[in-house]
């Protein structure tokens, strides 16, 4: 499946943007997603789709978790249980993804998108500081489960999962917007290469789009997770108001459209 060298170059842009904002505050399918369905000859299967999406998605991930872990903002052992949940949860996302089309979570994900929104607006302060509400052993429960539950979406659609990962880590864990990016980006890792691998192995997805996208998605994954470790938490929690407004608006006009 051949697509022109101006088409390819614009989805490579589409993932350089995306890895830059979903390494900061998540959401960077709700770009290349579309860019995909505009981009990819009509009549490709939604598979083929999401699997090429996923590759692409693993190397901004993979480029932002291992930004952020080499900082230190987060302790390693602190992702480990949430990290291996995202992944089981992935699992039976793409299973589910073969069965049943993906469009009854759209409006779904639309209210959640809101309710972190107002949310947000309303706590001038949420996440401008780390404290933690549990001890450890509740924190990594909590974290496991919202892992499952976020990786599964993830593995089924996607869209949106890291903005949701971020905003339940500040509002059900307490920690601040930055930790929360970066536990984020680690629990989204793992739910992106699970699907990934399972996406390529039943060969769903498209080589020629998806390396590289993948590259262009690298290097914005890489710089994103940089200027977020340099900025701290408050241009972290702006960055994420603006970008969930643009989701919300983005999935209200494909909700609106049918």
């Amino acid at each position: 499946m051949a697509i022109s060298l101006p088409t390819l170059a614009l989805l490579m842009l589409a993932a350089l943007l995306a890895g830059f904002i979903d390494a900061v505050v998540g959401g960077g399918g709700l770009i290349t997603v579309p860019a995909l369905m505009l981009g990819l000859p009509a009549g490709t299967p939604l598979p083929t789709l999401l699997g090429t999406n996923k590759v692409v998605a693993v190397t901004g991930t993979t480029m932002a978790a291992g930004k952020f872990l080499r900082s230190g903002t987060l302790a390693w052992r602190e992702m480990v249980v949430p990290v291996l949940a995202s992944a089981l949860g992935a699992s039976g996302g793409v299973w589910l993804t073969y069965r049943v089309h993906a469009d009854f979570l759209k409006p779904v994900m639309l209210g959640l998108l809101v309710a972190m929104l107002a949310f947000t607006l309303l706590k001038p302060d949420l996440g401008s500081l780390h404290a933690p509400r549990y001890g450890l052993r509740h924190q990594r429960g909590l974290a496991a489960l919202i892992g499952l539950a976020l990786g599964f979406y993830d593995g089924f659609f996607g869209p949106g999962t890291g903005s949701v990962l971020i905003f339940l880590f500040v509002a059900v864990l307490g920690f601040d917007f930055l930790r929360s990016s970066a536990l984020a980006k680690s629990v989204n890792w793992a739910s992106n290469i699970t699907s990934m691998g399972l996406f390529v192995w039943q060969g769903s997805w498209l080589p020629s789009v998806a390396l590289g996208m993948a590259a262009a998605n690298g290097v914005g994954g890489y710089l994103g997770a940089h200027v977020a470790l340099n900025k701290g938490s408050g241009w972290v929690r702006g960055v994420f108001i603006g970008v969930v407004g643009a989701l919300i608006l983005r999935l209200g006009w494909q909700v609106l459209r049918g």
